[in-house]
């Protein structure tokens, strides 16, 4: 079990991060410059917080209060950099190596071997790092990591550096990676795909701030704030005020919508997914748009629509539908949609949310 809790500032940002894990692969999920990486920073002993307490397993990492900061080397956390850090002038065995330096030479070796073996390097030992691919490099570094017998994994976006054709394949054998870890593992990524792949819970990180932990599946299918929608793949959302517990004026859109559950006073804003945005009238939740753009692809077309008497600047929604759904409603210059209320996502607001 992992608990942080720690603030940390950096000028004008204020990294303010709260969350627990406990035996998951935990995604710290938001966009770059959010604070994601300074948290594993925190967490690794490479930066030190201002404040607050880390603890991992019950051994008390970090406590500002109490005076505690563990060098490093001896809180025994595994920490995979973007750019992998391994040794330029060392072979891929002497790489493998430094991470089992705790051990004696006899369990370094078998540690060593046993690497090799399990990330499948055979043939590459006496190479360096510049003489392997960017996968070979990012199994190295992996192989380093586990050969210290880590109690935590921190993962900083470890296919950032790697071509997109390339991360299919990769994903897969961290996955393998990851279910046979027997301890927590903490994954920063931007990429929701990543997280849905290889994550169990997120914690989504706005602006230095983090939101309560939820499941990768709550965040997808109704996301509590507008950070979490955004950074989930919601391209359209409107401001609001409330009308009632089931009914919204959407100020951006100059539209009011039906909600199946319930809008909270508190509420900020709504969220509609741009494939929930579907042509033709319904009973409720129907307005009529102008098609600005479409945008073909090979098999899906994104249109543009604008709402008459939306707010001035407001962006225009983002419809997304089958190509050949799209072409057999012959290239309209106007078009009436609709969204199921149960579509019609409340969304709390705050510092973190500014619309």
């Amino acid at each position: 079990m992992l608990l942080v809790d720690i603030k940390k500032k950096l000028g004008a940002f204020h990294l303010d991060v709260s969350f627990e894990t406990g035996g998951e692969v935990l995604a710290l999920l938001g966009p770059s410059g959010c604070g994601k990486s300074m948290t594993l920073r925190c967490i690794a002993g490479v930066e030190r917080p201002d404040s607050g307490r880390i603890v991992l397993n019950g051994r008390v990492l970090f406590d500002s209060g109490k005076g505690i900061d563990l060098p490093p080397q001896q809180r025994r956390v595994g920490y995979l950099f973007q750019n992998y850090a391994l040794f330029p002038h060392m072979t891929v065995v002497q790489n493998i190596a430094a991470g089992a330096c705790r051990l004696s030479a006899r369990e370094r070796q078998a540690a060593v071997e046993s690497s090799i073996r399990t990330f499948r390097l055979e043939g590459l030992e006496r190479l360096r790092p510049r003489q392997l691919s960017g996968g070979q490099q990012q199994r190295v570094a992996l192989a380093r990591i586990l050969a210290g017998s880590p109690e935590l994994l921190l993962l900083d976006e470890p296919f950032s550096a790697l071509d997109s054709y390339l991360r299919w394949q990769l994903e897969l054998e961290l996955l393998d990676t990851l279910e046979s870890f027997p301890g927590d593992v903490v994954y920063v990524s931007h990429d929701r795909d990543e997280v849905c792949h290889l994550c169990a819970s997120v914690c989504v990180l706005a602006e230095g701030r983090s939101e309560p932990k939820e499941s990768v599946r709550q965040l997808m299918e109704a996301p509590r704030t507008l950070s979490a929608a955004l950074i989930s793949g919601c391209r359209n959302y409107s401001r609001i005020s409330r009308l009632d517990e089931h009914t919204v004026r959407c100020e951006d859109w100059g539209v009011t919508l039906h909600t199946a559950a319930p809008v909270p006073p508190e509420a900020a804003a709504v969220g509609v997914r741009a494939h929930h945005i579907v042509p033709g009238e319904a009973a409720e939740n129907t307005f009529v748009c102008a098609v600005e753009r479409v945008i073909p692809g090979p098999f899906t077309a994104v249109v543009t629509l604008a709402v008459p008497g939306s707010r001035e600047g407001a962006l225009p929604l983002r419809m997304e539908l089958e190509r050949e759904k799209w072409e057999a409603l012959g290239r309209p210059e106007k078009l009436a949609v609709h969204v199921a209320p149960e579509q019609v996502m409340p969304l709390l607001g705050g510092e973190a949310c500014r619309i």
